[in-house]
């Protein structure tokens, strides 16, 4: 597993000639904050991952407090706790790259979707509206949402207008083509969630594990 950055997208050509679309995530290096054993982590095995160092003026003293602990001396704008199966082959101050990926693995990256603002039921939830002729008083509105006599409430999960997007997404199974470990770069064939520049995990894919 590793934090990482989503650079974009671009082509890698195989062996055979293929051109695949490919997306570029930066990702890592990561340094190992903290060790977190299963006795005082709700029974699960767990490293603290830091990605992207920032100069102390932009980190608050809990952050640069935090890192010291680790043996580091700045503050990493990207940390997250990664299970783990077992905490002896990780070390505090340990500095983990793309070299434990290898090209065709499964992974699995999470990302935070792009945010559309607030929308509609017609754009949100693909509702089919009203006719758009003169005179008509439905066009785009949600319409009745629940009964007036029975049962006289709303159900859940109801379709309603609210924010679009801007929410945690894991998209599982994709392939890694290619890795460059000088530049910390790892190119993954299928859709990586998230806008350009937005933080992503990478791991190792589970259900790959499951078919083992």
């Amino acid at each position: 597993m590793l934090l990482g950055r989503k650079i974009g997208m671009t082509q890698v050509y195989r062996e055979d000639g293929t051109a695949v679309a490919v997306t570029v995530v930066q990702a890592g290096p990561c340094v190992v904050l903290q060790k977190k054993p299963a006795e005082k982590n709700g029974g699960v095995n767990a490293v603290q991952l830091g990605f992207e160092p920032i100069k102390d003026k932009a980190a608050k003293k809990p952050q640069l407090g935090h890192a010291k602990k680790a043996g580091q001396a700045q503050a990493y704008r990207f940390c997250r706790d990664m299970r783990v199966e077992n905490l002896d082959d990780y070390e505090v101050g340990q500095t983990i790259g793309v070299e434990q990926f290898t090209v065709g693995q499964t992974v699995d990256v999470i990302g935070t979707s792009r945010g559309m603002g607030y929308q509609g039921v017609i754009k949100r939830h693909h509702h089919h509206g009203g006719g758009d002729a003169h005179g008509s008083m439905f066009h785009r509105s949600t319409g009745g949402i629940s009964s007036s006599a029975y049962p006289s409430r709303v159900f859940k999960l109801r379709g309603m207008p609210g924010q679009m997007g801007n929410e945690r997404v894991t998209v599982q199974s994709l392939t890694v083509e290619t890795i460059d470990a000088n530049e910390n770069l790892i190119a993954i064939r299928g859709a990586v969630p998230g806008p350009k520049t937005g933080l992503v995990i990478v791991r190792p894919g589970v259900k790959a594990k499951v078919q083992k």
